[in-house]
């Protein structure tokens, strides 16, 4: 990996919220996870509030880490599908109890969730996976 999240780190904690730091990675993660490849319009449509800007630098990180697989075909226009790479699939997995007790967190203080209508209601389906 040549990305710019090279340690040094504390511990691995540290390290991997150094790849899934932010609002956007873990949601990327998640809509990667539960639709196989998607395209760029497909995830910004999936991911109401990120910038076509924050998506695409989202998706460059994610792709240095190796955790995304970017597979761009030669046509015009350029069509470009993003898939999780086996890490990815890993980090994902790593990412269901965190997902869980997030889900849990949200019905303790009764928070309102975003709603879609191309993805399910929560991460729960990371943690039966």
């Amino acid at each position: 990996m040549s990305g710019k999240r090279s340690g040094p780190y504390f511990c691995g904690i540290d390290a991997a919220m150094d790849v899934v730091g932010g609002k956007w990675k873990s949601l990327i993660l998640w809509e990667l996870h539960e639709h196989g490849i998607r395209r760029f319009g497909e995830l910004r449509r999936a991911l109401p509030g990120v910038s076509e800007k924050m998506l695409g630098q989202q998706l460059r990180e994610l792709a240095e880490d190796g955790i995304i697989h970017r597979e761009i075909y030669p046509e015009i226009p350029p069509r470009v599908d993003y898939s999780l790479t086996e890490e990815g699939a890993a980090l994902n997995a790593a990412l269901a109890p965190l997902g869980a007790w997030g889900s849990r967190r949200i019905g303790r203080i009764g928070a309102a969730r975003v709603h879609t209508t191309d993805r399910h209601e929560d991460h729960q389906a990371l943690a039966e996976a």
